[in-house]
């Protein structure tokens, strides 16, 4: 990819090119792309809910993207072969030239499956969110402080096959490329599921940090406490029910610590939306006030900021979640209650098939839930001073 039009995000600063302003404003750029919409994994799955599009529509209707949105353009196979083998992109790349797969490759390459279905964009879609991840890891390298890419954050993903969803995997390609840049990179995952494809594509680098929080006992069954000790991996699986007062405690005793301690030149925050209590594929039960207090806490730790999505399985919950958190991002003040417009656009929503309800009035009209703190279970405590004595 050739030099990003930094334009918008340098006008009137008379610094060095590279250093980076950390005060938000258009020193946050937002990379999104209409290959979303309309896009989807198909009738019965998880994923034929809109997601990126919902943020995008939310966000410009609080006028949010004015001279901040750049469009992600699609990775090309030969920067998706820094991770992932060359059979497997070409794999998908048939398979959304034909529309099918033959038992060969479904056996090899995990696609045509139930979880990872053939569908029209199976490769244009993972390929543009890559695209956008380099593009922000390329713009981080060259001065840009924040960038929001909604679209990435698809870490189960592994070199040869699909997995979770995730035909590619776009954090471990945008780290990769940081790394390419010298920078030293810190990992935040807040997804309810592990990053099974992440961790071991860095393991005993002494230059990545990564800490997960995810649920315990639920797939992929991996990121157990005592994983990655010895190295710069911290994997903390939480209870079912996980409150905001827990995630609270583990920002302050995990997160905070290890990333002030590591000194990153990037955090990489993947802030995947399914450990929120609406969540149907999880039993946690954050706000999306927790999502935003972790990244506010992050924000400070570092120049440089790449925000991911991830998962996230009910649209209304998603689309207020990554609004808020670019709003966070870019500096803007969170509404106590949303313009007409961008309630119309949550208003506009449905799960697209299935009998689950239409959420109530409230998230249809807020960008912020109300709290949703608890007591702080000794479990929790007792895994953290675990990992404290690492």
């Amino acid at each position: 990819m050739g030099q990003p039009d930094l334009a918008d995000c340098k006008r009137g600063d008379t610094r060095d090119r590279r250093a980076v302003a950390v005060t938000g404003g258009a020193s946050a750029l937002f990379i999104g792309s209409e290959v979303y919409r309309g896009s989807s994994y198909g009738a019965g799955h998880p994923l034929r809910i809109p997601r990126v599009p919902v943020v995008m529509d939310l966000c410009a209707a609080l006028g949010w993207l004015d001279g901040r949105y750049r469009t992600s353009p699609k990775a090309k196979p030969a920067a998706l072969t820094a991770f992932h083998t060359e059979g497997y992109i070409a794999a998908l790349q048939r398979a959304e030239a034909t529309g099918a797969v033959d038992d060969a490759v479904r056996a090899r390459h995990q696609i045509g499956t139930l979880s990872n279905p053939v569908f029209p964009q199976i490769y244009s879609r993972p390929a543009t969110g890559a695209g956008g991840v380099l593009l922000a890891a390329e713009m981080l390298a060259n001065g840009v402080a924040r960038v929001h890419v909604p679209g990435g954050g698809t870490h189960h993903g592994m070199p040869d096959r699909a997995n979770g969803f995730c035909y590619l995997n776009d954090p471990v390609l945008a780290i990769m490329a940081l790394r390419r840049a010298g920078l030293r990179v810190a990992y935040v995952d807040i997804d309810a599921h592990h990053c099974d494809g992440v961790e071991p594509a860095f393991a005993g680098l002494p230059d990545v940090l990564m800490i997960s929080v995810h649920e315990e006992a639920r797939w992929p069954f991996t990121g157990a406490l005592g994983d990655g000790a010895g190295g710069n991996a911290f994997n903390l699986p939480v209870p079912r029910g996980f409150n905001d007062t827990e995630m609270r405690a583990v920002v302050e005793r995990l997160i905070v610590p290890r990333v002030a301690a590591f000194g990153p030149d990037v955090i990489v925050l993947q802030a995947g939306a399914d450990s929120l209590t609406e969540d149907p594929l999880s039993r946690l039960c954050l706000s999306n006030r927790a999502y935003v207090d972790c990244l506010r806490a992050l924000l400070g730790l570092a120049e440089r900021m790449l925000l991911l999505g991830g998962g996230g399985y009910n649209p209304w919950s998603v689309g207020r979640c990554w609004t808020a958190l670019w709003g966070v991002l870019a500096g803007f003040e969170l509404p106590a209650r949303l313009p007409e417009g961008a309630s119309d656009v949550l208003r506009g929503l449905s799960w697209g098939g299935g009998g689950r309800a239409v959420p109530g009035e409230t998230m249809m009209v807020t960008l912020l839930d109300d709290p949703r703190e608890g007591v702080v279970r000794r479990e929790v405590m007792e895994r953290l001073e675990a990992l404290a004595a690492r």
